[in-house]
């Protein structure tokens, strides 16, 4: 019976396919699984599932770009799965859409928590964000309604997740915002001590806004505080 939601698992193990969508199933969750990459698409598109868990490493077309695809028009949370411990994988497939992460070995519970965050994103992240419908600080210009992001008049192409850390740390530009409350904020779940991808998402951003990685001055990391959004910077 679908009580939670309806999920698609896109992994070509099949016997860590086979434990994770019984232990779902056991949660409550309605699974579906996928082998190949190259059969995401399709299956999104006929099953319609209210959240992705999608491997990096899959035959017939790797997690990425199986994820890029889907950004065209699936607007739901992507998690991506990944073994390797490679920031890079990470940066990546946050920047073409992923909405989080997770490392293998998976842990049955933190997984589920994940999940249980990412369904609930869309609201809480409605509820925390500010509801301006621009947000002016210097060059930068925010549409929340478009969700457009404009510096000195240059359009900016950012992913979801980047988006939603972006807008928070401009609404509270100024403060020392910890690295708590942006999980809280962005992805509805509190920070376990152990995920990076917010630094990940900082360190994306920085790139694209033009952020020395190596002094920042418009987002600035207070060393056991927190992040900072400098608006005098812009």
């Amino acid at each position: 019976m679908d009580n939670y939601g309806r999920i698609l698992l896109v992994e070509d193990d099949h016997s860590l396919a086979q434990w994770v969508g019984e232990y779902l199933t056991e949660q409550g969750y309605a699974i579906d699984i996928c082998h190949r990459g190259d059969e995401v698409v399709e299956q999104v598109k006929k099953l319609n599932p209210h959240i992705i868990l999608l491997d990096i490493m899959l035959p017939g077309e790797d997690g990425i770009s199986v994820c890029r695809k889907l950004r065209t028009f699936y607007k739901a949370p992507i998690i991506m799965l990944t073994a390797r411990d490679e920031e890079m994988d990470e940066v990546i497939g946050l920047e073409v859409g992923a909405s989080d992460y997770i490392m293998k070995p998976i842990r049955p519970r933190a997984l589920l928590a994940r999940i249980k965050a990412a369904l609930r994103q869309p609201i809480e992240s409605h509820t925390q964000l500010s509801t301006e419908k621009i947000i002016q600080i210097g060059k930068l210009e925010i549409n929340t309604d478009s969700r457009n992001i404009l510096i000195d008049g240059e359009n900016i192409n950012i992913s979801t997740a980047e988006y939603l850390l972006l807008h928070y740390l401009a609404a509270n530009a100024g403060h020392v915002v910890s690295r708590d409350a942006v999980f809280k904020a962005t992805k509805g779940r509190e920070y376990d001590g152990l995920d990076r991808s917010v630094d990940v998402l900082i360190s994306a951003l920085r790139k694209k806004i033009h952020d020395d990685p190596q002094h920042p001055e418009k987002i600035k990391t207070i060393w056991g505080r927190g992040y900072l959004f400098v608006p005098s910077a812009w």
